[in-house]
């Protein structure tokens, strides 16, 4: 059983990602590293990725597919995936089902609830390790990140302006896809707006009977 973690902004996805690995040995994809290290690769995928990236636009759909696919054909047997933040949109959900369809997967989704005025809070006081990139909330009390040493500053798309339209973005084209679980029972909830290990323990209680 594969797992799709989604979430508004600030809603804690990278944290719990980290947590989730641990706990499942599972296999972590998020897109924009897949790119980049696709970027890096000197086969016809990769290179292709490539060429989008350095020209600017964004990558379709369609690339992204073919990457989640390239992606999954590289696992060990029994290897169990989390993806983390797709789809994204509705006409992405049905590709990605397909994808998932035709390599004989089955998925379920996660969805970490967070109000908005929350969402907004974390998102203006965070920072983030200039390293490894790794996110701190603003009750970190250090200046240094604690995983590598890096310094923690602040994102500079993390202004009101930006973080608005990428929550309205959520609201608008991801709200429908969560939707759509819901209704096929696929989507298992789990409260946000609590503190991070008990968002955890959550997780874990709801996602044993299904992975452990």
């Amino acid at each position: 059983m594969d797992i799709v973690l989604l979430g508004i902004q600030g809603s804690g996805k990278g944290t719990q990602s980290k947590f989730l690995q641990e706990q499942y040995g599972l296999v972590y994809f998020e897109t924009g590293r897949e790119l980049r290290k696709l970027s890096q690769e000197e086969s016809e995928l990769g290179q292709k990725v490539k060429s989008i990236i350095e020209a600017g636009h964004l990558v379709p759909s369609e690339v992204v597919m073919d990457i989640i696919a390239d992606f999954m054909g590289k696992l060990p047997d029994g290897a169990q995936v989390l993806f983390d933040g797709i789809p994204r949109k509705k006409d992405q959900a049905e590709q990605f089902e397909q994808v998932l369809k035709e390599a004989s997967r089955d998925f379920t989704c996660v969805y970490i609830t967070l109000e908005k005025e929350e969402a907004v809070r974390r998102l203006t006081t965070r920072r983030i390790c200039e390293k490894c990139k790794s996110v701190y909330p603003a009750t970190f009390a250090g200046d240094a990140c604690a995983a590598c040493g890096g310094k923690l500053i602040t994102r500079s798309d993390d202004n009101p302006e930006s973080i608005n339209n990428r929550i309205n973005a959520f609201f608008n084209e991801t709200t429908p896809v969560i939707e759509d679980y819901r209704a096929r029972n696929m989507l298992v909830e789990v409260n946000g707006q609590q503190a991070i290990e008990e968002v955890t323990d959550e997780l874990f209680s709801k996602l044993d009977p299904l992975l452990a």
